[in-house]
């Protein structure tokens, strides 16, 4: 066996030996899946990309996502055809993962009885996850596209998730109770349809979860714990830790070029032509020279303006 694949075959067997509920992740391999993130991680190993670029990810695009992925060869991250709460609100947060699987009495039984002897736990599978969530975390959940008797999320679950996280959620599969889930006023989520029923009725294992912060999918997007989720305008980009940073200061320098270009047609000092192609020397020298006298105007942090005209040899 290749070195490479008898390392993942020890992780995986030592995940196993975690004394957790479900087949959570181990650190050590969380870690090994997620090598070029160099930065923090929660004690769990999973990535931490910090508030600051959190906040700053509210006001990219997709477009301007999808194109600085696509030009580090990551092609499947974006997921669309949702339906939504809150479809006019932006959901940035780190993903916290978990999959589950059409129900097996067997699997089940075992699963349950592993988490229930875990500090005394007599709470639904659903929730275990639930209980993992901290501030900034998105919930990222692939129910198989669940319909009928699959929802496991509804006002109840939502309330907890909001109140632990201040976001929302994706899930690949049907929800309850939106009615209520509305009412939760920054519950920003992504969902893929809705159906009044509920996951287990009278007893029946129509669910059953195997994973809790592994690799999961959703759509056709692979999503890693930690990945950075980014919601808007019907779609949702999930963005590896190691690129957030990237896409936040790409974004941030084509809004300014943006404002710039806008602002210069508008007084008619160039024409569209030259705003469309290539700038020159000279309105690069002048956009330069604008971004210095508007620092403390622009949508963009002091600082990172300053960072970038460093950068600049005009």
């Amino acid at each position: 066996m290749k070195p490479q694949l008898a390392l993942v075959a020890l992780l995986s067997l030592n995940a196993w030996k975690t004394p957790v509920f479900c087949q959570q992740i181990s650190k050590e391999e969380l870690i090994f899946l997620t090598p070029d993130w160099k930065g923090e991680r929660f004690p769990d190993g999973r990535p931490k990309v910090s508030d600051a670029i959190l906040k700053r990810m509210k006001l990219v695009t997709q477009e301007e996502a999808w194109a600085v992925l696509k030009g580090e060869k990551y092609r499947y991250q974006f997921a669309g055809g949702w339906q939504t709460i809150n479809p006019d609100s932006v959901l940035v947060g780190r993903a916290l993962t978990a999959t589950f699987m059409p129900g097996r009495p067997d699997v089940h039984r075992v699963t349950d009885d592993k988490g229930h002897n875990k500090d005394g736990r007599v709470k639904s599978q659903n929730a275990w996850p639930i209980d993992m969530l901290v501030k900034g975390d998105v919930y990222v959940v692939d129910q198989f596209g669940m319909h009928e008797d699959g929802p496991t999320i509804g006002d109840n679950l939502g309330n907890s998730i909001y109140a632990k996280t201040g976001n929302g959620i994706i899930y690949e599969g049907a929800v309850r109770d939106v009615a209520g889930l509305k009412e939760i006023g920054g519950f920003t989520s992504y969902f893929r349809s809705y159906h009044p029923s509920h996951h287990n009725p009278e007893g029946d294992l129509n669910t059953t979860l195997v994973g809790i912060n592994r690799p999961t999918r959703i759509g056709k997007v692979m999503v890693m714990p930690g990945d950075i989720v980014l919601g808007r305008d019907g779609g949702v980009c999930f963005i590896p830790p190691h690129l957030a940073e990237k896409v936040v200061k790409t974004s941030e320098i084509i809004r300014l070029r943006d404002m710039f270009g806008h602002l210069r047609l508008r007084e008619q000092k160039y024409t569209p032509g030259q705003i469309d192609s290539r700038w020159s020397d000279e309105i690069e020298k002048d956009f330069s020279q604008w971004l210095n006298a508007h620092l403390d105007k622009l949508p963009v942090p002091k600082e990172q303006i300053q960072d970038y005209l460093k950068t600049r040899t005009w």
